[in-house]
């Protein structure tokens, strides 16, 4: 006998949660990989507009309100038309679009206004984006699916 045939193996059992966790891994992968493009994609904007001290916030105001667009664009697709591979909506919906827009910044927005001497501004500002970006979602969807509809005529 050999040194590997007399030997006894023991070998763990994987625990409770190890089945779900793996089932789980290529969700979490393709919202923390759209997560990462959305960030990016966010802080790229606000460089490029920045808000002037005290100024409105206006690359967060339409990050916000165009990410909640398509948003919007986005679940009617996914929904009502394609039979979108299981990742799609994580990589996109709760990925790009979660990391392009941001509720954080938003209230850090709100603050600085505040905090500049320009309440006004701050609650224009926190009604508007709230405004906004609904009215974005319904708006963006009730365009798609009419375009949609048209189209099958």
């Amino acid at each position: 006998m050999t040194a590997p045939e007399t030997e006894t193996r023991h070998v763990r059992p994987a625990p409770a949660w190890w089945p779900e966790w793996r089932a789980q891994a290529p969700v979490v992968a393709a919202v923390a990989a759209g997560g990462g493009l959305g960030a990016t994609a966010r802080y790229a904007l606000t460089l490029a507009w920045p808000p002037s001290a005290g100024g409105f916030p206006w690359a967060t105001f339409w990050t916000n309100v165009s990410g909640c667009a398509a948003m919007g664009v986005l679940m009617v697709l996914v929904t009502e038309v394609w039979a979108a591979h299981r990742l799609l909506r994580p990589f996109l919906g709760t990925g790009v679009l979660g990391g392009f827009t941001t509720f954080s910044t938003y209230a850090v927005d709100i603050r600085r206004l505040v905090d500049a001497g320009r309440p006004g501004p701050g609650l224009a500002y926190l009604a508007a984006t709230l405004c906004a970006a609904l009215a974005a979602v319904w708006l963006a969807s009730a365009a798609t699916r009419r375009l949609l509809t048209g189209r099958r005529r």
